[in-house]
């Protein structure tokens, strides 16, 4: 029997799962959303989202639609619509997003952008995966910037 080409699932509605315990060293893309439970050494871009749990680790950036973070992020984070820190959430670098949830007890050290200034263009060009390599070394990055802005939340 053959599968009806018809019955796929688009790539966007697709969630993948970094599991704990996983390590995975090297860039990530995918068109729908990743859950990060383990441990990602390589910058991640979702079409979707990216949801980071309070085990999970990604020493790189982030490049997503929407990111949801409990875990802990050694990188810039550009998320095009929205971006929310979970109290058990620690990050160390440039945060860009056009709406931002703090929840208390959530760590940032680097540079946040927030707001209507932060827009699609200026960001991605409007497509995640294909323009947010423009972003990588960016000033900001705590990788190519020296320490001295940091703000803590909680």
């Amino acid at each position: 029997m053959s599968k009806d080409s018809s019955s796929r699932t688009p790539p966007e509605a697709v969630i993948s799962i970094i599991g704990a315990g996983m390590n995975l060293h090297g860039d990530t893309e995918t068109d729908g959303s990743l859950r990060i439970e383990g441990t990602v050494r390589g910058n991640v871009r979702a079409g979707k989202s990216v949801v980071i749990g309070k085990d999970g680790l990604v020493d790189g950036s982030i490049f997503t639609q929407d990111a949801v973070i409990a875990g802990r992020v050694s990188g810039g984070i550009h998320a095009l619509s929205r971006l929310e820190l979970q109290a058990t959430s620690v990050v160390a670098g440039e945060i860009e997003a056009p709406r931002m949830q703090v929840e208390e007890g959530a760590s940032v050290q680097g540079q946040v952008v927030v707001g209507e200034s932060v827009k699609p263009t200026e960001m991605h060009g409007g497509d995640v995966r294909k323009d947010a390599s423009k972003l990588d070394g960016k000033k900001g990055d705590p990788k190519t910037e020296p320490p001295g802005k940091e703000r803590s939340f909680g």
